[in-house]
């Protein structure tokens, strides 16, 4: 384990945290608040503990896969660490384990909440709780690699823990070009939703942070009925926006190099769209009685199947009285999620069609046993390190899903709400069902059961390798 290399680039983390801080700080000095000195506070020694881990490049840059995903985790960690400070000196969230959780479900995107008033946040919070839905959700790695080389070609060890998916690819020659274009992606969708927001009557406060929770895939709402205080129009903004942003990037960028037919080339977007139309047709035949028109029942629909695929959370309805088939194919979707590449959790589209393709080569060759076919993606053929990969990853998921039901269990709530927030926490949805649907909130677990579904945020954001990373001991040996 190269220590040196990793205590320096989190000290670079600390720094942009740092930064990133700022902002609230604006925010507040803008509606004349008093949390502005939580901020300031937290700002400062985020940057005076980033500037003595920086202050030395260290004598060795190497960054290999292990102390990738050693450093991603720790950086995950330690942001949220800090970003929890704010809401416990303002006074807003006095338990630290709840502003844990909730910073916790905000970088990882996931939009889980403990608070039972969101509106009684100041605005400073409330900017800051969405804004870590942005930050998380392209990623902070990325962000920085688009700013700074840090060490050269071994960055890409710290895109693949980061960034969802089975596999990752750079859409250009170079990592750091390949960041800036993402970032660059990004931010112009970001721009985009917030103008159009405006546009259609939405306040500009209430614009940024619905879009750091729409474009980001986060969730967390300014209002206690999420975006079911908006008008249909703004509901059916955000609805295009979160479809869009639980798209592979590598369509976007394949669109704007004006090769439109290799982006729908795509597989995973192709199946991503086709799951989301057959999920709206079944809801809206299955919901109709419970709305006045069929307008209304297709925008409920388009707007929680979108909210749910792509793992944002948000809600303009309650789900949770829907009939047992629509209940069930969110709770489908909660494990299908986006595709691979984009701001999405879930296990992802492209990994489920891997998966498909897999159990029926196996199925051919046992009629076949002498059969050589290749598994294939987009035309290519699937590398055997991701077959494996996503198999494994599968089997930890599992593991990890059981064994966390089984763990919050002790609080003796339902099954329904156990495992519904084990799988909400595990893939960064938000709401689950019973305790804790739409209209419901996180607090009524023990601090245990926090802390157990803080670590599935964490896994299921990092796609759960280097979370796992951190529990082998022969990680952290000196090479």
């Amino acid at each position: 384990m190269n220590y040196s290399m990793v205590f320096y680039i989190l000290g670079h983390i600390l720094k942009f945290e740092s930064a990133f801080l700022i902002l609230p700080v604006i925010v507040g000095l803008l509606y004349g608040e008093d949390d502005v000195t939580a901020y300031l506070f937290v700002a400062a020694l985020c940057l005076i503990l980033g500037m003595v881990l920086s202050r030395k490049r260290p004598a060795s840059p190497s960054l290999y896969t292990r102390e990738g995903f050693v450093t991603v985790a720790l950086s995950w960690i330690i942001m949220s660490v800090f970003g929890a400070m704010p809401f416990v000196l303002s006074g807003d969230i006095p338990s630290y384990v709840d502003a844990l959780f909730e910073t916790i479900s905000g970088f990882t995107t996931t939009g889980s909440s403990i608070l039972t008033d969101v509106e009684a946040l100041s605005h400073a919070n409330l900017f800051w709780r969405s804004f870590t839905h942005w930050i998380g959700g392209m990623g902070v790695f990325v962000f920085i690699m688009a700013i700074l080389p840090l060490m050269g070609g071994s960055t890409m060890n710290l895109m693949k823990a980061e960034s969802p998916g089975p596999s990752v690819s750079k859409l250009v020659p170079h990592v750091k070009d390949t960041a800036k274009i993402l970032y660059g992606m990004y931010l112009a969708i970001t721009v985009a939703e917030i103008i159009l927001l405006c546009v259609f009557g939405m306040p500009l406060f209430d614009s940024l942070c619905t879009t750091f929770g729409t474009v980001g895939t986060g969730g967390f709402g300014i209002k206690n009925s999420s975006i079911a205080a908006y008008s249909p129009a703004l509901q059916n903004i955000v609805t295009i926006f979160m479809i869009l942003s639980g798209i592979n990037y590598s369509f976007y960028f394949l669109i704007l190099s004006k090769k439109v037919k290799d982006a729908f080339h795509i597989e995973e977007v192709r199946w991503y769209l086709l799951i989301i139309l057959i999920s709206v047709i079944a809801i809206i035949y299955d919901i109709r009685s419970l709305y006045p028109t069929i307008g209304e029942t297709a925008r409920h629909a388009f707007f929680q199947v979108g909210s749910i695929i792509t793992t944002t959370g948000y809600a303009t309805t309650d789900f949770d009285l829907w009939p047992s088939m629509s209940k069930t194919i969110l709770v489908v979707l909660m494990f299908i999620g986006a595709c691979a590449g984009s701001t999405g959790g879930g296990m992802k589209v492209s990994r489920l069609v891997i998966l498909f393709k897999t159990i029926k080569k196996e199925l051919s060759l046992i009629s076949h046993p002498r059969e050589v076919r290749k598994i294939r993606m987009d035309g290519h053929v699937v590398e055997h390190s991701i077959l494996r990969s996503s198999n494994v990853f599968l089997v930890i998921y599992f593991v990890l899903l059981l064994g966390s039901t089984l763990l919050i269990s002790i609080d003796e709530f339902d099954f329904t709400t156990n495992f519904t927030a084990v799988v909400s926490a595990l893939n960064n949805i938000g709401p689950g069902l019973n305790l804790v649907g739409p209209t419901q909130n996180f607090s009524l677990f023990s601090p245990f059961s926090k802390v157990v579904l803080m670590f599935d945020m964490l896994a299921g954001r990092l796609e759960l390798f280097p979370m796992m990373a951190l529990l082998i001991p022969s990680t952290w040996k000196r090479r």
